[in-house]
């Protein structure tokens, strides 16, 4: 075991300790799943898969899914509640990944690293802009190993497209557009109603440290919270740190300058549709001129015509982006090799593809000690979940500019859209940090 052993039983707030160590070559690693099924079952495959790990618990709140869990790892005590998984087997753990809806991210993710236990969280990584700078700065303080399931980061795709920029292919970056087709939403307010909560399921507990609701059968579990605003985050938070991920990393952003909403907005329950979000960063050492801009769509908005026709008639893919250099232009699909334009101007530059590797698996072996740190640590990650949060709040004021303070996590000028920033938690769920 790397981690240190904690005595007692275990309390909010946690006392935070360290455990990365390096490890002898068979060490297994104990690990831990916050959910159970839909990405937590695919995390918990590709997490299992490496040789040196054992899956040693699993928290599901929905009985079915822990019906599976159960019969899927036999070795793993399976348990409804996480906090009980944490205060019963957080002792004799390394590691965890966070794979439930994005309102319980923080708080299960800061609560895991204040027992000294490395994090693989799913994306977006928090749900509010203020929880994603904690989880961040706790992680680099405590020297924990931490990644983002944002698994298209390590894949022989998106990594050449990162080294395409890097290498000058495409000269300095004028701008950049990202796009999803993707409809998180609903224009429709939530239904008056109020059904049984299904044998097993603990509502409140689901809910956690979000505003309470009462259950409605098929409106928020097991699929539809990424629709509303108090559990998901949309469109965006679901594809928007998948597909931003290469434009961030190869052009080597960080925080926005500001930003501005072209879209409707959100109703006082849901997320809306049809998004289109101007951004403004800070120049990079792959731009060119004093600011960047780069554009996010989601929904029906795409890309406008003077973008589009640098594809040669090319059809834009459903998801994906196009980065515009002073050389040419790139297009990466989601999830595809990159494709460079003018054709004749690239007919004879070869594309060198940068190999792939599991994301999964380099977590566990940053873990270990048996390799470096990965590639998607929240050190990166938490600002790429920033800038996506931000155009959540974005959307809410539609039309108007947004200046962004990032070290005092503040919209200048704007009290009402800084109040999103952060939100209080409700009472019995508080965690050191958070909320």
């Amino acid at each position: 075991m790397f981690v240190q052993q904690l005595g007692g039983g275990l309390a909010f707030p946690f006392v935070a300790r360290t455990s990365w160590a390096k490890s002898s070559p068979n060490e297994v690693v104990r690990h831990a799943s916050f959910g159970g099924g839909g990405m937590a079952g695919s995390d918990l495959g590709n997490i299992s898969s490496h040789k040196n790990v054992l899956i040693a618990a699993v928290a599901e709140i929905d009985p079915n899914r822990r019906r599976q869990a159960q019969q899927r790892f036999k070795s793993a005590k399976v348990y409804a509640d996480w906090r009980e998984m944490l205060e019963k087997e957080g002792q004799d753990l390394d590691c965890v990944n966070v794979s439930t809806p994005d309102h319980m991210h923080a708080c299960m993710g800061m609560s895991a690293m204040q027992m000294g236990l490395h994090v693989y969280g799913q994306k977006p990584l928090t749900h509010d802009v203020a929880e994603s700078r904690a989880l961040t700065e706790y992680a680099k303080e405590n020297k924990l190993m931490t990644q983002m399931g944002i698994q298209i980061h390590s894949s022989t795709q998106y990594r050449t497209a990162v080294q395409v920029v890097h290498d000058g292919v495409i000269g300095k970056v004028k701008e950049a557009h990202s796009f999803s087709n993707k409809r998180w939403g609903d224009s429709n307010l939530k239904p008056n109603k109020k059904d049984p909560v299904p044998e097993g399921l603990d509502w409140d507990a689901w809910i956690g440290p979000a505003p309470y609701t009462e259950y409605i059968k098929g409106y928020y579990h097991p699929g539809q919270w990424r629709k509303r605003l108090d559990y998901g985050t949309g469109t965006f938070g679901d594809m928007g740190c998948h597909i931003y991920d290469p434009t961030f990393k190869a052009l080597g952003l960080t925080y926005p300058i500001s930003l501005r909403s072209e879209g409707k907005a959100p109703n006082k329950d849901n997320w809306g549709f049809d998004a289109k979000i101007h951004y403004v960063f800070p120049k990079t050492k792959y731009s060119e001129g004093k600011t960047l801009p780069v554009t996010w769509y989601d929904g029906g908005k795409r890309p406008p015509e003077n973008v589009t026709s640098l594809l040669e008639g090319k059809k834009l893919p459903g998801q994906g982006s196009v980065i515009i250099g002073t050389k040419g232009v790139m297009l990466i699909p989601h999830v595809g090799m990159p494709e460079l334009f003018p054709k004749k101007d690239f007919a004879d530059v070869e594309i060198k593809k940068v190999e792939g590797e599991s994301h999964w698996h380099q977590f566990i072996d940053a873990v270990r000690g048996a390799g470096p740190e990965p590639s998607a640590n929240f050190s990166y990650s938490g600002p790429l979940s920033e800038t996506v949060l931000l155009g959540g709040i974005a959307t809410r004021f539609p039309q108007e500019e947004l200046v962004w303070d990032a070290p005092n996590l503040t919209f200048k000028g704007n009290k009402e859209a800084t109040a999103l920033v952060q939100r209080k938690y409700r009472k019995g769920w508080s965690v050191k940090g958070l909320g």
